[in-house]
């Protein structure tokens, strides 16, 4: 996984738009859903519940961490983009995106 193949990825979801924050690239659908580049370039960030967030970090640890305090606490998951296949990283952007975006959207996105 690169940060382009996150960035595309993250960019594929109805109404995701590329922003900046903090010095950081965010992806926004209405709120930030995930981040790249935190806390460097190694890394993209998902905004997770925090159930979401610990199957993750149990399931592939190497993979996905939370970020360090409250932010962690509230679902923000590290991701390190080595090692991470694609089917991975879709899944987790797609969580973060399902998290942030409006009823309407993911009622029009589950329909087709």
């Amino acid at each position: 996984m690169t940060a382009d193949d996150f960035r595309r990825i993250a960019l594929s979801f109805p109404d995701a738009i590329e922003s900046s924050h903090m010095g950081t690239v965010d992806f926004r659908a209405g709120r930030i859903f995930a981040t790249l580049g935190y806390p460097d370039a190694a890394f993209g960030m998902v905004k997770l519940t925090p159930e979401r967030q610990e199957m993750l970090v149990e399931a592939e640890p190497t993979i996905f961490q939370p970020v360090k305090g409250g932010w962690g606490a509230g679902g923000a998951t590290l991701l390190r983009l080595e090692g991470c296949d694609e089917a991975t990283a879709t899944s987790a952007l797609a969580a973060a995106w399902r998290g942030v975006a409006s009823k309407t959207l993911l009622k029009a996105f589950d329909a087709r």
